[in-house]
């Protein structure tokens, strides 16, 4: 997996913060300095009165302000299961991959069994890794070399398979539904800051699949570099609590 920011808006704070205060006062915000707009704030700077701000909206559930920045990110090979979790988030705007269009004829099949082209679970080979509505604990040694086997075999075999397919004249479109759900698409993603907190409630949570926790994980680190304030306060008073963002 790789996550890579492509575009985000300039100073975001400055406008979650100008969008907030423009809610409380007589003049227009358009015609001011952002010190003039953020004058009656408490804080000895404009950085800790941004902070004072941003904890008040937050702390008391305004969240439109969190509506006006946006980020947009690059996501590369993650699995059409992980995909299928988050493009339920139905106020992020996605760009995906195309199966139809784009053809993997070229890959060896071979290099799928280390790992090519197909997102490999841990529980493929760690004994000791115990996933959500698992029935059993974890197993042997034994037991795990036989499911990465297992696992490796039938992904090996399903592209060997598409292949031969598209060799036999069928249309990309049609060859791809013998390929597993592990397969890795490429997709982009575009989000505001509220709902990126939504987002990592639901997917960055102890009970979430593995995968679409570690791209959580990994966009608000981004997010933490973006919009700092922000973040850090969602980090320590408000991550985790589940649907408490949703629209």
């Amino acid at each position: 997996m790789d996550v890579t920011l492509l575009e985000a808006t300039e100073d975001p704070e400055r406008v979650i913060c100008t969008a907030a205060r423009n809610d409380y006062m007589s003049g227009f915000v358009g015609d001011q300095s952002f010190e003039e707009v953020m004058a009656s704030i408490d804080g000895e700077g404009i950085e800790e009165k941004q902070e004072t701000l941003i904890g008040h909206l937050l702390s008391h559930g305004h969240f439109g302000p969190f509506e006006h920045p946006q980020l947009t990110i690059a996501v590369k090979g993650i699995s059409r299961a992980c995909m299928a979790q988050l493009t339920r988030h139905r106020h992020v705007s996605f760009d995906v991959q195309s199966m139809r269009y784009v053809a993997f004829d070229d890959v060896d099949p071979a290099e799928v069994r280390n790992g090519e082209m197909v997102v490999v679970p841990p529980s493929a080979s760690d004994p000791n890794w115990i996933g959500r509505n698992q029935k059993s604990g974890a197993v042997d040694e034994e037991t795990v070399r036989e499911r990465e086997r297992v696992f490796t075999e039938s992904v090996s075999r399903s592209v060997e398979e598409y292949q031969e397919l598209l060799e036999l004249g069928m249309a990309p479109e049609d060859a791809r539904f013998v390929l597993p759900i592990g397969t890795e698409v490429n997709l982009v993603m575009s989000m505001n800051a509220r709902m990126l907190m939504h987002v990592a409630d639901m997917r960055a949570a102890a009970d979430s699949q593995w995968e679409i926790r570690e791209l959580t994980e990994e966009v608000l680190d981004i997010a933490a570099d973006w919009c700092p304030i922000t973040f850090a306060y969602y980090d320590e008073h408000m991550k985790g609590r589940k649907n408490r963002l949703a629209p």
